[in-house]
């Protein structure tokens, strides 16, 4: 029994051994291998108990002072600034300063966001001390988050703490030493309640654990927060400061409120190519294009030097001017420019709508010059969808708007500053309202007054001039009507997602319903044409950007199923003219940092070219006579398809079609109708399909006559008269 005891005591001692031995080389292998290369789910792991523990008042341990000896102050950053981060001279002002010690900058900052708006920052990033449920957690104290339609639910507009005292706080790691200079902060986005933080202290970590607050000759800098909820507050640090982790620890709140937060912070990742986890994620782009925000005078200085560069392909014009007297400049790309080419479709894309959704302004403005470079490259896709399509790009519909954003940066103008007219108007929603004409006559099928199922006119109230409608709509819709477009996309932001109408449901006692077009089909393939070409749209791996997951429908979705909306650019384009238009939410932030524009575009720029590339998709054909002229404003129906289209003015006409086989008609006043079988293939390239149809007897009586200076009876009469002498002759 002794010398067994013996035995396991000394395998106890043993093992005890063996175990410390591990640990200690376990803690050298750990400081060996840098804290970015391990896995980051066991730092998770190994730091939970942190991350959720906090001291409660009666504790003597206070977490944000620093402890004697744990480290010293963090130094300031010795080396330079990232090369690629530029941001333009008007972003990211600074407040003023303040008796509390905040913080001043004489010179715009000179690093960009981290990335909480745009999710380049994960969930895995973000931590707090507590939060009140699930859906005010660390992962929703992005700066610029919406909440959802139905507050208290998983989809909530900020971060907010577990409980209001002093010892709340939340944190970003940003995965590598980062070089922070200020902080951006909101409250919380809500209808029904009013949360902000008014004050708060920044406190930098290398591990975690041990915390130093940033601080000035006076102590720790206690920085002004907000005032309201939406608009949002730049502060920026005295000094910069070099750590890995930066934490927010609020000192004050809205008094009637509870500690919520929305925040974004600038700071410059240091060089490490090291690092695997950025290398992986690294975005870069070839194009020797313009990466950055053009203001009004420097978007036209571009089209001139776009439209030097390639004066055989672009021309500029306008279509009209803003409420400020702004033209709205666009810019055409074809072969021929300025004129009008028979057979060859019309494509456009507009942008800025939404002053404050710049992201779209400046893709086309991108798009503009690499088409240019392209095709004087001799690439062969661009130089033949130049040759077969004239194109016409509108970077800024709301110039007013824009201006407003520009002014404030990409930062700091919130969700909505400059997103309407001057005088207060949604460009996007107000055009006329014609589902609600179609749809009635449809239901009153005995009504006297009847709808067309395509180019409704629009109504003379909208006419008027006392209607609400915006100068800027004014000019659309006139453009629209002047140039035959078959296809179009409007560029929007703060989503990633292409909508198709209809955006406006049928039933008028509900906000979302799915409520397809006759064309549905051909619409979900557009969307899906430009969201599975698209970088991000359809990885299902990516987190929403706010509360919509539109991952069940491949990054697409019908409007009206989303959001219903009464006289869309979407829907009246369908039903007034013959284009079929989409729109398309480029990314999640409305205005990302200039420094993001090169990743920006390689995530749009194959979508934006594919999605061209569909106006050659369908039919087309000539409608003439038996002499071979044109006719224009002929109907061109489709068996089964309750929609129809009207050949231009050449008699020219385009009609997007899915592959398959399609009885075809033409109808036109004066002449015999005619029908015929088309067949879409799959390869790209429009059917040619056309018609040649014969004038009707009674219109060539009515020629003959009318040349002779003589009109023809109506049959009608004629009977008519024929009976009154009948009866007459009776009596």
């Amino acid at each position: 029994m002794i010398a067994l005891s013996k035995k396991g005591s000394c395998s106890s001692q043993l093992c005890f051994a063996l175990c410390a031995f591990g640990l200690a080389l376990l803690g050298d292998v750990s400081r060996a291998v840098p804290m970015d290369d391990q896995d980051y789910y066991l730092q998770e792991i190994s730091n939970r108990d942190h991350y959720y523990s906090f001291p409660y008042p009666g504790e003597e341990f206070f977490p944000f002072t620093e402890q004697p000896g744990e480290q010293g102050p963090i130094r300031a950053a010795e080396t330079e600034e990232h090369p690629g981060f530029k941001p333009s001279k008007k972003e990211l002002k600074p407040k003023k300063s303040n008796k509390k010690g905040k913080s001043v900058l004489e010179t715009p900052p000179d690093c960009p966001p981290l990335g909480l708006e745009t999710l380049k920052i994960t969930d895995f990033q973000l931590h707090a001390s507590t939060a009140k449920r699930y859906g005010l957690g660390a992962h929703r104290g992005r700066l610029n988050i919406q909440a959802g339609v139905n507050e208290n639910d998983f989809y909530d507009g900020a971060w907010c703490a577990g409980r209001n005292d002093p010892y709340q706080w939340i944190e970003v790691d940003a995965r590598r030493l980062t070089k922070f200079t200020g902080v951006i902060t909101q409250g919380r986005n809500s209808l029904w309640s009013s949360n902000w933080v008014t004050s708060y202290r920044v406190l930098v970590s290398n591990d975690s654990h041990a915390w130093t607050a940033v601080r000035n000759e006076s102590g720790d800098v206690i920085f002004e927060g907000n005032s309201e909820k939406e608009i949002p507050v730049l502060n920026m640090l005295p000094v910069p400061l070099v750590a890995r982790y930066i934490r927010i620890n609020p000192r004050s709140w809205f008094e009637e409120g509870s500690i919520c937060m929305r925040l974004e912070i600038l700071g410059c990742p240091l060089p490490d190519p090291n690092n695997y986890y950025h290398r992986r994620n690294e975005m870069t782009t070839t194009d020797n294009l313009d990466f950055k925000h053009h203001n009004y005078k420097e978007m036209r200085q571009l089209m001139k030097t776009v439209n030097k560069m390639c004066p055989n392909i672009t021309r500029i014009y306008n279509i009209g001017k803003s409420n400020q007297g702004l033209k709205l400049y666009a810019v055409e790309i074809s072969d021929n420019p300025g004129e009008h080419e028979v057979g060859e479709p019309e494509f456009r894309y507009i942008a800025g709508a939404h002053g404050n959704e710049v992201l779209g302004r400046e893709l086309i403005l991108l798009l503009m010059q690499f088409m240019c470079q392209e095709y004087l490259a001799g690439n062969p896709r661009i130089v033949h969808l130049i040759e077969d399509t004239r194109i016409h790009l509108l970077p800024s519909v709301n110039p007013d708007g824009y201006d407003k954003a520009y002014k404030a940066g990409s930062e700091l103008g919130g969700w909505s500053l400059g997103r309407w007219t001057q005088d207060g108007i949604d460009i996007n929603n107000n055009f006329p309202d014609l589902n609600s004409l179609l749809w009635e006559s449809e239901d009153q099928k005995k009504s006297k007054r009847k709808v067309p199922n395509h180019h409704i006119p629009i109504p003379d109230w909208y006419l008027s001039e006392n209607a609400t409608v915006a100068v800027e709509t004014r000019a659309i819709i006139a453009w629209m009507e002047k140039i035959p477009f078959v296809l179009g996309g409007n560029l929007q932001g703060g989503e990633l997602v292409v909508a198709y109408p209809y955006d406006m449901v049928r039933s008028m006692w509900k906000t979302q319903d799915y409520t397809p077009t006759p064309d549905d089909h051909v619409f979900r393939w557009l969307a899906y044409s430009y969201a599975s070409t698209h970088r991000l749209m359809t990885d299902a791996r990516r987190r929403a950007c706010h509360t919509e997951d539109f991952q069940k429908e491949d990054g697409t979705v019908n409007g009206a199923s989303w959001h219903t909306v009464a006289g869309s650019i979407n829907d009246f384009s369908y039903l007034h003219t013959n284009c079929f238009e989409l729109s398309i939410y480029v990314g999640c932030d409305k205005y990302p940092h200039e420094s993001e524009l090169p990743e920006e575009w390689e995530n749009n720029r194959e979508s934006l070219i594919v999605f061209m590339e569909q106006v050659h998709r369908g039919i087309k054909g000539i409608v003439k006579d038996v002499h071979g002229k044109g006719i224009p404003n002929a109907i061109i129906s489709v068996e089964g398809v309750n929609h129809d289209i009207r050949t231009g003015a050449d008699g020219d006409y385009w009609r997007l079609l899915n592959p398959g086989e399609y009885v075809v008609g033409v109808k036109a006043e004066g002449y015999t109708a005619a029908t015929k079988t088309c067949e879409v293939g799959y390869d790209m390239g429009a059917t040619q399909c056309d018609f040649t149809i014969s004038k009707t007897n009674l219109a060539r009586i009515k020629e003959i006559m009318k040349k002779f200076g003589k009109q023809p009876v109506s049959l009608s009469l004629r009977r008519l008269r024929q009976r009154a002498r009948q009866w007459r002759q009776q009596r």
